[in-house]
């Protein structure tokens, strides 16, 4: 009989050895190949069960990865996962082989690898708690899930002063109750670090998350829920009445919103803590369309203490609105009224008993208002910094003039649209008020360049001009260029660039 040409042995069964000759029965060699792969596949499956504890499709659960103290686990990651031969399949590896079996070559360079630690994790935990001070709270929370050291460095109660959520679609009620319950594990029940949340533009927050906030958060000092039209009168109250501490609240594009008061409960239990009062000093209720001047009322009686405050295109304002302001909240330096369409000079001459606290006034588009209103402003708020009466029509040089004499440190005014304001009430803004850095003229027809040269020739601090839709010459715009250099001019004249 010829010698075999091949021979094949397989060193897991060495009982087993199969000789395949060149000459022979194929059912026989047939046969024998099937007995061989089989008998290497059962052995292949023997040798991985040994090696392995578990064979998945998918990542494993977060109790099966390795404690801290574990042999395979290294500054807090896992031992790597390897790819098998299906598409898609991950292999886990819960424990690490004994050093003794780690004999194959790729086996012993993965496990150098494992024990090198990564630039990022030389730095000590101070410098990593800077950095994540930097990350919006989305990005510190994925952050937390990198590693057991991060995930202990991302929730130091020092980096979790504000949270910040955006999104249409965030399901915020969950993720506030999520956070805070985290943020309350040192701490139960409250959050003591935790001074402001700003939720703007989450449509879908609702008074839940509201709640979650006034139970959980007594420390809080600002909170911002711009946009999110779901939230109602009563979970504001709870929040105004559960955070003593709160100083800024935007409610502004919350239509349900009428007021800002404290509960009836909060009004018995605290009035010697409160003394029935607020603290909020900062307050935007731009768009709140329903507030009335009987919420209004309302919120200057409990806010006494209120600096700022914004209610623009709450329509339904009026001059006695303005009257029970003025009784109560005498400190405040900014006021907005723009769109308040039935504010009139008489709102005015409230508006002006706050005298020289006033720093910042908008009435832009209130139509009702005249020199009149102007002369009340100019005469009691000589501090005034900046106004804005675009769309007053009603606004002639007069009150311009006004103006120019008696608030004389004006550093912003915008006078657009309105037609009645010429080249003598720039003169007399440009002869008093020489530190005026911003200027709007937009649609006002009586401007001509003349007016302009003035204003440029002795307001040299000149940060901005808007002259759109006005007839102004290309020389009287170079002009201005050449005596305000820092000047930045809005204008729709093509000719000059």
């Amino acid at each position: 009989m010829d010698q075999p040409s091949k021979f094949f042995y397989h060193s897991g069964f060495p009982a087993i050895q199969t000789v395949v000759y060149q000459f022979g029965c194929k059912n026989i060699e047939e046969d024998s190949k099937k007995r061989l792969k089989n008998s290497m596949s059962l052995n292949h499956r023997r040798q991985s069960d040994s090696d392995l504890s578990m064979r998945t499709l998918s990542t494993p659960s977060p109790a099966l990865i390795f404690p801290p103290n574990s042999p395979g686990f290294q500054n807090g990651r896992g031992s790597s996962t390897s790819s098998s031969s299906v598409t898609g399949e991950t292999v886990a590896m819960v424990h690490s082989p004994p050093p003794t079996r780690l004999t194959h070559p790729l086996i012993r360079l993965a496990s150098k690898h494992q024990k090198e630690q990564a630039n990022i994790d030389r730095l000590p935990d101070h410098s990593m708690i800077q950095i994540f001070s930097f990350l919006p709270t989305n990005q510190l929370c994925r952050c937390a899930r990198v590693c057991r050291r991060w995930y202990n460095l991302a929730w130091d109660p020092r980096l979790w002063r504000t949270i910040r959520l955006t999104g249409e679609t965030i399901n915020v009620d969950r993720a506030l109750k999520v956070l805070t319950r985290r943020l309350c594990q040192d701490t139960p029940n409250v959050c003591l670090m935790l001074e402001t949340v700003i939720v703007s533009g989450c449509r879908r927050l609702t008074d839940r998350g509201l709640y979650t906030i006034a139970q959980c958060c007594p420390e809080l000092r600002r909170l911002e829920v711009s946009g999110c039209y779901n939230i109602s009168n009563e979970a504001v109250f709870d929040v105004v009445s559960l955070c003593p501490n709160l100083e800024h609240l935007d409610v502004s594009g919350c239509s349900k919103v009428t007021c800002i008061s404290l509960t009836r409960e909060a009004s018995i239990k605290l009035s010697p803590l409160h003394g029935k009062q607020i603290s909020i000093r900062y307050l935007d209720m731009t768009d709140c369309f329903v507030l009335e001047d009987e919420g209004l009322h309302t919120i200057a009686a409990h806010c006494t203490q209120l600096t700022h405050l914004y209610l623009r295109r709450c329509v339904r304002i009026t001059d006695e609105g303005l009257r029970y302001l003025m009784i109560y909240c005498t400190s405040i330096k900014e006021l907005s009224v723009s769109d308040c369409r039935f504010v009139s000079d008489f709102g005015m001459r409230e508006i002006a008993k706050l005298e020289s606290r006033l720093r910042y006034l908008s009435i832009a588009h209130c139509g009702r208002i005249t020199d009149v209103g102007i002369r009340y402003i100019a005469k009691y708020c000589s501090k005034l910094r900046y106004l804005n009466a675009r769309g007053c029509e009603g606004i002639t040089d007069h009150g311009v003039e006004y103006l120019a004499k008696n608030c004389t440190k004006l550093k912003s005014l915008d006078i657009g649209k309105c037609p009645l304001v010429s080249d003598t009430g720039l003169e007399f803004l440009a002869l008093n008020c020489f530190n005026l850095k911003r200027l709007s003229l937009k649609s006002c027809e009586s401007i001509t360049g003349q007016g302009l040269q003035i204003v440029a020739a002795n307001c040299f601090d000149l940060q901005m001009l808007n002259v759109q839709d006005c007839e102004v010459s290309v020389d009287a715009l170079r002009f201005v260029k050449r005596h305000c250099k820092r000047c930045i001019i809005e204008h729709t004249n093509p000719a000059f660039f």
